[in-house]
């Protein structure tokens, strides 16, 4: 059964007369107590919650009542119902442990779309599968592994793949968040329809809209054709929206928009455009530490991580690597035809050993240089280990780290610190050592949240 709670009798109604269209046994209360009763006596399987019943709309009564719901069941999802003007109040509810948020006016599809999703999710508790099993039931046949977190993490998004939840994937760069993606939307009813990938860091802040949502001939200089956005591209597919943290305040507004209401205006074009799209996001930057910083919006994240996936690194699960060298040895006995290739035990044992801070993409660099250098098609230890100590450029006393140990991004972080900490937090100084403008140097100080004192320049 599902319970709506709202002193709204117009909202009561159309949601009652909604949800009995799909066949749902729904139940309504007009008051926090008459709702908290029902929860207690019948234990809905989903409750929709308003959060304000008086003049006052601080919301205090609808999280007091979201905080008692919880407290009965803290597994029961919750979606608020809530205004444009009263976001802030949404956050407030996410954090006391609602489950998602729809904005009023809602719409149908969008509001059925998560009413399903979290029913299915409550009704459909993980337990532990064999990789046998999974493979059994999903197509999973490009992600290695046999770990018990890998295992956990399979399931999860078996079960979850079958809805339309936004997931949003965290882990290190090179752990393989674009193949868990991949994954989510292959085992998906959408499985058939594209899958349109980006990379939010790749696109510049001037580009956005028209990058993400299209624009028509003469919308701005150059813009000789219409160009289809990303969304559009993705109807009724999945859209991945990789680097989601590099994203500028001003490009996560409108991102935001899109995802709220699934509308969105091609650039240059008054008429708004509807998109059915499933979206899944990855980072490797903490986002909860980001929207601290106020680098990130707490309303976006709580919008794009109704599920939440934590890969984890390669040197967490080191009994992986035997399989993955395996695989990647496989691949290359094709390519460069060389049928005899093996690792001997000792050279993957070694391999285990290693941190590999590119995780997966690094191995992956290893094991194909030690194939291209070898003359042997046994690579052992001292051609393994050759590999990893060898750096590609070397100037004086510098040693650049190996293609697949740190992303660009990274070096230029730790650069840009370096040459701040050594000219005395001087950005002017920095600047000129980094061969950047002050003013480039300021935008990235503030684009990676590196702290600096103006008064000190």
């Amino acid at each position: 059964m599902i319970l709506i709670i709202d002193d709204d009798i117009a909202v009561r109604t159309s949601l009652l007369l909604l949800l009995k269209s799909e066949r749902y046994n729904v139940q309504a209360a007009a008051t926090p107590a008459e709702g908290l009763l029902i929860v207690k006596k019948e234990r809905p399987k989903l409750v929709i919650l308003d959060l304000n019943f008086s003049i006052d709309t601080s919301g205090d009564e609808g999280i007091e009542l979201l905080r008692s719901i919880r407290e009965i069941d803290p597994s029961l999802p919750v979606i608020l119902i809530t205004g444009w003007g009263s976001i802030e109040l949404a956050v407030r509810g996410m954090k006391t442990g609602a489950n998602d948020f729809i904005n009023k006016p809602w719409n149908n599809d969008h509001l059925l779309q998560s009413v399903k999703t979290l029913l299915e999710l409550n009704g459909k508790p993980g337990r532990n599968h064999t990789r046998k099993e999974l493979d059994n039931r999903y197509n999973f046949k490009h992600i290695i592994g046999q770990d018990e977190k890998m295992l956990e993490i399979l399931d999860t998004i078996g079960r979850v793949a079958s809805t339309d939840a936004s997931v949003l994937i965290m882990g290190e760069s090179g752990t393989g968040k674009e193949l868990i993606a991949e994954a989510i939307h292959q085992n998906s009813a959408r499985g058939n329809k594209p899958f349109i990938k980006v990379n939010l860091g790749g696109i510049a802040t001037s580009l956005f809209e028209s990058e993400m949502f299209g624009h028509i001939r003469g919308a701005f200089t150059d813009a000789r054709f219409d160009r289809t956005g990303r969304f559009e591209l993705a109807n009724k597919g999945t859209i991945f929206l990789d680097e989601i943290g590099d994203l500028d305040a001003g490009s996560q507004v409108k991102l935001l928009r899109v995802l709220q209401d699934r509308t969105y205006e091609v650039l240059g074009s008054s008429r708004t455009k509807t998109v059915d799209v499933r979206v899944v996001c990855a980072t490797n930057k903490n986002l909860h530490d980001m929207v601290g910083s106020g680098s990130f919006r707490e309303d976006l994240l709580y919008r794009i991580n109704l599920i939440t996936i934590n890969l984890p690194a390669l040197r967490e699960r080191p009994e992986d690597i035997p399989l993955l060298v395996d695989f990647f040895v496989s691949n290359l006995k094709q390519i460069y035809n060389r049928p005899q290739l093996t690792v001997t035990p000792a050279a993957i044992k070694w391999l285990q050993q290693l941190p590999l801070p590119g995780n997966i993409r690094q191995l992956k660099n290893i094991v194909e240089r030690a194939v291209l250098v070898s003359k042997s098609d046994q690579l052992d230890v001292d051609v393994i280990r050759a590999q990893v100590e060898a750096a590609p450029v070397k100037k004086g006393n510098t040693r650049l780290p190996d293609v697949g140990d740190v992303t660009l991004e990274q070096m230029e972080v730790q650069m840009i610190r370096k040459a701040m900490e050594y000219h005395q937090n001087k950005v002017g100084k920095a600047a000129r050592s980094l061969g950047l403008t002050r003013s480039s140097l300021y935008r990235r100080l503030d684009k990676y949240n590196i702290p600096y004192d103006e008064a000190e320049d």
